[in-house]
């Protein structure tokens, strides 16, 4: 199932699935990884059950797993653009003028 068809509640399922296979995994309970993390139980078994949780305690679990890197795919760190730099960084004014193909003759 491809995730743009998911319902919120589904993607939320979906990832607490993820989050409890990477600590069963790394054969923790999740006792362990709540104390780790900084969080309740309770907010942990929330979190893996898709039940709704803050997006501190998720932060609070990955970085607990290791797994921070994970935020990365959502917010990428930004790149340089080599093009902009020649430019020297300053923004467009206006767009490119449209180029007329040669006349044949």
């Amino acid at each position: 199932m491809a995730v743009v068809n998911l319902t919120p509640e589904e993607m939320e399922a979906a990832l607490g699935d993820k989050l409890k296979a990477l600590r069963l995994s790394r054969n923790l309970d999740q006792q362990t990884l709540a104390e780790r993390a900084g969080v309740s139980v309770r907010a942990l078994r929330s979190l893996e059950s898709g039940q709704g949780s803050t997006l501190k305690t998720l932060v609070a679990v990955l970085r607990a797993l290791g797994r921070q890197d994970w935020l990365n795919t959502i917010a990428p760190v930004a790149t340089i653009n080599p093009l902009a730099l020649t430019r020297e960084a300053q923004p467009r004014q206006r767009a490119s003028r449209t180029r007329r193909a040669p006349s044949a003759g």
